[in-house]
């Protein structure tokens, strides 16, 4: 099957926000629910991150912050992230490590600050999230051929120079969250080729 056509999605994804409980350090997890482009089964047996067979990893950042009445405004650094395929899959969102297990078959790097926006309303004392959303665009820094099921693949030719992804996340974390966390938050990803 031919790659995406330039603004077709590409992928999409799904994982957690985790933000260390040591220092102001946040990273985020997950695997691919579909890649366009790839015939190939992308989980072992059901859909979930216990059978995905390729999954992602971001290199920790430290966000800064910013208000605006009921917006938090979270500001993330350009970073990187890398997917990664697993033969056999080993990817828990109690370890979020093993999402960072198997081989590295890309690597992207965001092409500057990413400004997140949560929506919050006041309830009693303190305000209560409703909704959290990105928007962030990656190019593709390195990638290599390979094999899933029956096809060879590259995100090279999948994705073009890159990506820009929409996530949406949760308005409420994960409890609780694991060990060496001080919170973790669920959230949803498509992206677009940039080209």
């Amino acid at each position: 099957m031919p790659a995406a056509a330039l603004s077709e999605i590409v992928w999409y994804v799904t994982g957690r926000f985790y933000a260390s409980s040591k220092g102001s350090s946040v990273a985020d997890y997950g695997y691919f629910l579909h890649v366009t482009g790839i015939d190939d089964a992308l989980f072992a047996s059901s859909v979930g991150e216990r059978s995905a067979h390729l999954t992602f990893a971001a290199k920790p950042f430290a966000p800064a912050a910013a208000t605006n009445a009921s917006l938090a405004l979270g500001l993330d650094p350009a970073g990187e992230f890398s997917i990664y395929l697993q033969t056999t899959p080993a990817g828990n969102f109690d370890v979020p490590d093993s999402f960072a297990q198997g081989e590295r078959v890309a690597t992207f790097r965001r092409t500057g600050l990413v400004v997140g926006t949560t929506l919050e309303t006041a309830a009693g004392a303190a305000p209560m999230p409703l909704l959290g959303s990105n928007v962030f665009s990656a190019r593709l820094i390195e990638s290599r051929p390979f094999r899933l099921g029956y096809g060879r693949y590259d995100f090279a030719d999948l994705v073009g120079a890159g990506v820009t992804q929409f996530g949406l996340a949760a308005s409420t974390g994960v409890q609780p969250p694991p060990a060496g966390f001080s919170s973790v938050v669920a959230f949803s990803g498509s992206a677009i080729r940039l080209g």
